[in-house]
C-alpha cells in the first residue's frame, strides 16, 4: 500500500491548519494592541474626569447664594484678598495685597495674588481699570 497520497493529503491540511493559525495569532495581536490602545484613552478619560472634578469644587458657582452674594471659589486667600479690598477705598496692586496679608513680596507670591485677584477680574467681584491695578466692582 502506497501512504504517499495520504501523507501529502496530510501535509496540505496540516499546512492550511498552520496557516489559519498564524492568521488567528496576527488578528489576536491586532486586537491586543487595539485594546491596549482603548485602555490607555479609557484611562486618559478617568484622569481627565478627576482632574475636572476636582477644579469644578474650586470653580465659581455663578448663581448666587441666598445671602445674595456670590460663592468664592474654594481657596483661603479670595475671603482674605476680598476683605483687604473693603478695608479700602481706593485701587490695590497684588503687592498691595501681599503686604497687606503679610506675604514675603518674591514674585511667586505676587503672581499668585495677581492670578487670584484677576480671576476675581472675571467673576465680576473685582474691576482692573489699568493693567495690574485693581478695585472693587461698584
Amino acid at each position: 500500500m502506497n501512504l504517499n497520497p495520504f501523507l501529502q493529503a496530510l501535509d496540505l491540511q496540516e499546512d492550511a491548519a498552520r496557516a489559519l493559525a498564524d492568521d488567528l495569532r496576527t488578528q489576536i495581536d491586532t486586537l491586543q494592541t487595539q485594546l491596549r490602545e482603548a485602555e490607555l484613552r479609557l484611562e486618559h478619560l478617568a484622569i481627565t474626569r478627576t482632574t475636572i472634578t476636582g477644579l469644578a469644587d474650586r470653580i465659581l458657582v455663578q448663581s448666587p447664594d441666598p445671602s445674595g452674594s456670590l460663592e468664592l471659589p474654594e481657596h483661603p486667600d479670595y475671603p482674605r484678598i476680598l476683605a483687604v479690598f473693603n478695608d479700602t477705598t481706593g485701587p490695590l496692586r497684588a503687592r498691595d495685597i501681599c503686604q497687606a496679608l503679610d506675604f514675603e513680596l518674591l514674585p511667586k507670591h505676587i503672581e499668585r495674588t495677581r492670578a487670584k485677584m484677576k480671576r476675581l477680574v472675571t467673576l465680576g467681584i473685582l474691576t482692573e481699570a489699568e493693567p495690574g491695578t485693581f478695585s472693587k466692582k461698584q
